[in-house]
């Protein structure tokens, strides 16, 4: 079992299972979601995760119309989880969160689109262009 958490320790989530699917989004969302120049979460089934705590949500609407509701600790401002409309049995909680240095690479880089030029993400990686999660694009 892992916890993830925000800075301040007010938001937590407890993982009672851990999750193969790892991935590292470089839209532009998450590249401003995370002030960095990708995003990278770890997608556990939403019966497997505990949220302790009160989180703020906010709702974007991705590139394929559909609403992504990220929540965020309303002190300390820090994302610890989102929830996909595209995929509603999952929750997305942000690596960085769970404060682990030897967590595993990702599976899957996604919207390499707009990936930064001097990321380099391992070859063994699944790469798409667009959304990988919704084979074929």
């Amino acid at each position: 079992m892992a916890n993830a958490q925000c800075l301040c320790g007010a938001l937590s989530l407890k993982l009672r299972e851990t999750s193969k699917l790892i991935v590292a989004c470089h839209c532009l969302a998450c590249q401003r979601r995370t002030g960095s120049p990708f995003g990278l979460g770890v997608f556990h089934a939403i019966d497997t995760v505990e949220i302790s705590g009160t989180a703020t949500e906010f709702i974007r609407v991705g590139d394929s119309g559909r609403k992504v509701r990220c929540y965020f600790c309303p002190t300390c401002g820090s994302t610890v989880y989102w929830k996909p409309d595209a995929l509603p049995s999952l929750i997305g909680v942000a690596v960085g969160a769970l404060g682990d240095p030897s967590f595993p690479a990702p599976a899957f880089s996604t919207f390499e689109r707009s990936k930064h030029h001097w990321v380099h993400v391992d070859e063994a990686v699944e790469h798409f262009q667009t959304s990988g999660l919704q084979r074929g694009t």
